[in-house]
C-alpha cells in the first residue's frame, strides 16, 4: 500500500509540473497558408456562373444569395433558432444514470451499542457490505422552479430569434440600396468609359501637337501654355471620372460576391422617360416607415424580453421543489434487497435572493426606461429621415430635370461645334472641350 501511495504521489507531481510547463503554441506559416487558402477557395465556391449581361434585378438576386454579410446574418438567425431549441429542451425532466465501483482491503465490520445503557452488545463483529461492490442507478428528477425559469428563458429566446430576423431585414435593405446605387453608377461607367478613353487619346494628341507648335515657334509660349493647361484640366477630369466609374464596378462586384477581377457587363438600360412620383403624403410615408423599420421592431422585442426578465427575477426568489424517482442496483450479495426503487422530493430556498430582488427590480426598471427612450429617439429619427428623404426626392427630381435640359442643350451645342470644326470655324481645343462637357453632362 505504501508503494502504491508513492506511485500516486509521483504521478500527481509529474502531472502538475507538466501543466506548469505549457507555453503558447504560435501558428506556423504552413497553418496560416492553409487557413487563408481554404478561405480564398471557399469565398466564391458553389456560385452560379455569369451567363450574360447583368440587369438590376439579377444583381439584387445575386447579392442576396451570395453576399457574405447577408450570409452572416442568416447564420446568426439560425444560431438564435438553435439556442431556442436548446432552451426549450431545458424544460424537460433530467434523467441521470450513475454507476460506481467501491473496493477495500478488509471488511468494514461493526458492533452495536445499546443507546439506553451505553453498553456494547455481545457477539462477534459483522458486516453487510462486501469488499468489492458495483452499484448502478438511474434517477428521473424534475425541478419545478427550473421548469418555470426555463419556460421564461425560452420565451425570451424566441424573441431573440425575431430580433435576429429583424437584423437580417436591415441588412437586406442596406444591400438592396447599395446594389441599386452601385448598379446605376456601373451602368454609367459602362456607357461612358469607352468615350472617355477615346477623348483621352485625343487630349494626348492635342498636347503633343501644341508642344510641337511651341517647339517650332509657330505659337507663342503663353498661348500654348494656356491651351495646354486647359487640356490638362480636361485630362484630369477624365481620370477622375474613369476612376469613380471603375470603383463603382468593383463595388457592385463585391456586393454580388464576384471574385476580384471578374469581367462582367451591365445589361443595356434605357433611362429616358422614367417618371417617379410619391403616391403617399408625408403622414402615410411616416406610418409605413414606423411599421416596417427593423430598428423599431427590434426595440419593441427587447422591451418584451425585459418585461419577461421581471417574471424571471420573481421566479428566482421563490423556493425550488425537486421531485425525483429512481431505480438502484447493487452487486452486494450481503444485502437482503440488492435492487430497489427510490423516490422523494426536496425543497430548497435561496433566502438571499429575497433581499437582492429589489436591486434586480430597479435594474430591470432602468433597462425598461432606457429601451423606452431608445424607442422615442428612433421614432424621431425615422420621422426626420422620412421628411428629409421626401424633400430630397423633390429636390433631386428638379435636379434631374435640370440635368436632362442641360444635357439636351450641351448635345446640340456639340453638334454646332462639330459642324464649325469641319468648316475650320472652330478649333480642336473647342471641340475637345465640348465633347468633355457632353460626357460630363451625360
Amino acid at each position: 500500500m505504501r508503494v502504491a501511495g508513492r506511485i500516486i504521489a509521483v504521478a500527481a507531481v509529474v502531472v502538475l509540473l507538466s501543466a506548469c510547463a505549457i507555453k503558447p503554441d504560435a501558428l506556423t506559416s504552413a497553418q496560416i497558408d492553409a487557413f487563408t487558402g481554404e478561405n480564398v477557395a471557399a469565398v466564391t465556391a458553389g456560385q452560379e456562373p455569369l451567363r450574360g449581361p447583368i440587369d438590376l434585378y439579377e444583381a439584387m438576386a445575386r447579392a442576396l444569395k451570395y453576399n457574405l454579410d447577408f450570409k452572416i446574418e442568416m447564420m446568426n438567425e439560425a444560431l438564435a433558432a438553435r439556442s431556442l431549441d436548446l432552451k426549450s429542451a431545458a424544460m424537460l425532466p433530467q434523467l441521470v444514470a450513475n454507476s460506481g465501483y467501491d473496493g477495500r482491503s478488509n471488511d468494514s465490520g461493526g458492533s452495536s451499542r445499546n443507546i439506553l445503557t451505553g453498553d456494547l452488545e455481545t457477539g462477534d463483529p459483522s458486516t453487510s457490505t462486501e469488499r468489492e461492490v458495483l452499484t448502478a442507478n438511474a434517477q428521473l428528477s424534475w425541478n419545478i422552479l427550473d421548469f418555470g425559469l426555463s419556460y421564461v428563458r425560452a420565451r425570451q429566446s424566441a424573441d431573440e430569434v425575431l430580433i435576429a430576423e429583424e437584423r437580417r431585414r436591415k441588412v437586406v435593405n442596406r444591400i438592396i440600396e447599395d446594389v441599386r446605387a452601385a448598379y446605376w453608377r456601373a451602368a454609367s461607367a459602362q456607357r461612358l468609359i469607352s468615350g472617355l478613353g477615346k477623348l483621352e487619346k485625343r487630349v494626348e494628341a492635342a498636347l503633343k501637337g501644341s508642344r510641337a507648335l511651341v517647339h517650332e515657334g509657330a505659337q507663342s509660349p503663353l498661348t500654348a501654355l494656356a491651351y495646354e493647361r486647359e487640356l490638362l484640366d480636361i485630362r484630369k477630369q477624365i481620370h477622375e471620372l474613369m476612376n469613380d466609374m471603375q470603383v463603382a464596378r468593383y463595388q457592385l462586384a463585391t456586393l454580388m460576391n464576384l471574385a476580384p477581377g471578374t469581367n462582367y457587363s451591365i445589361a443595356a438600360v434605357n433611362r429616358n422617360g422614367v417618371k417617379l412620383k410619391l403616391n403617399q403624403d408625408v403622414g402615410g410615408l411616416i406610418d409605413i416607415a414606423l411599421r416596417n423599420r427593423p430598428e423599431l421592431r427590434e426595440t419593441q422585442l427587447k422591451q418584451r424580453i425585459s418585461f419577461r426578465e421581471a417574471d424571471a427575477a420573481l421566479l428566482e426568489m421563490l423556493p425550488g421543489i425537486n421531485v425525483f424517482a429512481g431505480v438502484d442496483v447493487s452487486s452486494n450479495d450481503l444485502l437482503y434487497n440488492a435492487s430497489w426503487v427510490s423516490w422523494g422530493a426536496k425543497a430548497s430556498w435561496n433566502v438571499m435572493r429575497v433581499f437582492t430582488y429589489p436591486l434586480r427590480k430597479n435594474q430591470i426598471a432602468a433597462n425598461d426606461e432606457l429601451l423606452h427612450q431608445q424607442a422615442l429617439a428612433t421614432t424621431m429619427a425615422v420621422m426626420t429621415q422620412v421628411h428629409v428623404a421626401r424633400v430630397r426626392f423633390y429636390q433631386l427630381t428638379q435636379i434631374l430635370k435640370d440635368a436632362a435640359d442641360y444635357h439636351d442643350v450641351q448635345a446640340r451645342m456639340l453638334e454646332q461645334v462639330r459642324v464649325a470644326a469641319k468648316e475650320s470655324a472652330a478649333s480642336e481645343q473647342s471641340l475637345i472641350r465640348e465633347e468633355m462637357n457632353t460626357l460630363v453632362a451625360s
